[in-house]
């Protein structure tokens, strides 16, 4: 593999994650609402714009974005996935635990040795291994 190659996968399962957690938050209120307010509407518009930005405007509009919902729309943050805090960083850190931000690092260590080492590696079930959940 190529280090771009890593890089490509990383940021293709975070982006699938994110186009995940927007579909399930769409069915949801106050987005699902027929009277759902033009703040939220332009919220949720954001949103899904979210996947097609890019460098360093993608991130600092993700982590806006998610620490939003960590503001506005609590009652979605059991939709989040962890991952997206993390893939965020910046400000989206202060809503992990510390434990959870130990697994995220032991993660991307294993991601970085395996693209010095050449080696395969899938992103995927590196992360089910670090937590556990294999």
């Amino acid at each position: 593999m190529k280090p771009e190659d890593y890089d490509k996968a990383y940021l293709d399962f975070h982006l699938q994650m994110l186009s995940t957690f927007i579909n399930r938050i769409k069915v949801q209120p106050p987005f699902s609402l027929e009277d759902c307010n033009q703040e939220d509407q332009d919220y949720l518009n954001q949103l899904i714009q979210l996947p097609h930005s890019e460098g360093s405007e993608h991130l600092i509009q993700g982590q806006y974005l998610l620490c939003r919902i960590v503001a506005a729309y609590p009652h979605l943050m059991p939709l989040l996935p962890r991952d997206l805090l993390w893939f965020f960083g910046g400000d989206c850190l202060h809503y992990m635990t510390d434990e959870e931000i130990e697994h995220f690092q032991q993660l991307d260590e294993k991601l970085q040795q395996a693209k010095h080492n050449k080696e395969a590696f899938s992103y995927e079930q590196a992360r089910l291994n670090v937590f556990g959940l294999h």
